[in-house]
């Protein structure tokens, strides 16, 4: 055995136990107003903390001390700051580095521990409806900023005339809508167009239209529960899978059915999880949390489905363009990415 291996295993074990008990820390700072109470960027006590939130005094100062040492504030005499540089990532729901969310999703594997046991002792599956609530919450939390930031000003331009038709006005649906965050987003955008939300998750759908109320536009935004294989409209524009493709069981149905319910010159617009298309290439810091969360949500929602193609978050550009292609596509580009999606565009 060498022991400085170990040794140096050891390091990076408590490190990462470390940084999954800073995820539960997150979360409690996101729900008590902690990040957002410090988000002036200016020196506070833990007592000041305290009063401002109306939290415990004693636990306030753990939970900053914490935070302090993984290196989310600054400490100094006594007294806790929150750069603006954090502030970004943990305490401005606006900002397009907001990743307060995904801890809400974490959360989930760990709530969701025992379903997985049995998943993997099982047949593999757990159906995205059983997972705990806060997956939902948390899948909108933490995907919209993304979307708010890119979908408008970089990814639809980045397809080709696509921008030109929703400024004149387009049918188009988002399958697999969730909450509703990216539809909401494109309809406030181009008002002119008409969207269509479909997921099978019933309350997901419930939730989408509430969104689609409070942003005032519900009379050109409509949310149906449907399954990606078997939307019932057509003559669509645009047809859009937001990080839910390889969630499911058959995506060679889902994108054969897209093409289908396509205009001739109509588009699809996919958006997935960045991966390479070699495992080895992948074997970094998002790759690691992808996979993760592929082996807790997406394969398994995928493995209780008809067909359970199982493509996993980390199915990369080769394997996703075999899918359109097997659907019946004559065009499959790469029109755009970031560190953390691939934006790719396939046409009839």
């Amino acid at each position: 055995m060498d022991e400085s291996k170990l040794m140096e295993f050891m390091g990076r074990l408590v490190t990462d136990l470390g940084g999954a008990a800073m995820v539960a820390s997150i979360l409690v700072g996101d729900e008590l107003g902690l990040y957002r109470a410090m988000a002036d960027g200016e020196q506070v006590s833990a007592d000041q903390l305290a009063g401002r939130t109306g939290c415990n005094e004693r636990l306030v100062r753990e939970w900053l001390n914490a935070q302090a040492a993984a290196g989310y504030v600054e400490y100094a005499e006594g007294r806790y700051r929150l750069p603006e540089e954090q502030a970004l990532a943990l305490a401005v729901e606006d900002s397009p580095v907001y990743v307060a969310g995904g801890a809400t999703v974490l959360a989930t594997l760990f709530l969701d521990k025992d379903k997985q046991v049995a998943a993997m002792r099982g047949d593999g599956a757990i159906p995205w409806g059983a997972h705990h609530p806060c997956m939902f919450s948390g899948t909108e939390k933490f995907f919209r900023p993304g979307s708010k930031a890119n979908l408008v000003s970089s990814w639809l331009p980045a397809l080709h005339g696509v921008t030109e038709k929703l400024h004149a006005g387009a049918k188009v649906a988002d399958v697999g809508c969730g909450h509703g965050a990216s539809t909401v987003i494109m309809a406030e955008a181009f008002p002119r167009s008409r969207f269509i939300g479909y997921d099978y998750h019933g309350p997901s759908i419930d939730t989408a239209r509430s969104r689609a109320e409070e942003a005032g536009v519900q009379d050109r935004v409509q949310f149906h529960q449907a399954a990606a294989k078997d939307f019932p409209e057509d003559g669509f524009d645009l047809i859009c899978f937001f990080d839910c493709l390889h969630d499911m069981g058959d995506p060679v149905g889902a994108a054969r059915h897209a093409g289908q319910a396509l205009n001739d010159d109509g588009t699809v617009l996919l958006v997935e999880p960045f991966a390479h298309d070699d495992v080895a290439d992948n074997l970094t810091p998002v790759g690691r949390l992808y996979y993760a969360a592929s082996t807790f949500v997406c394969s398994p929602n995928s493995l209780s489905q008809e067909v359970g193609a199982a493509l996993g978050a980390q199915a990369g550009e080769a394997r996703l363009r075999q899918v359109f292609e097997e659907a019946g596509f004559s065009s499959f580009r790469r029109a755009s990415e970031t560190p953390f999606n691939l934006i790719l565009e396939a046409r009839r």
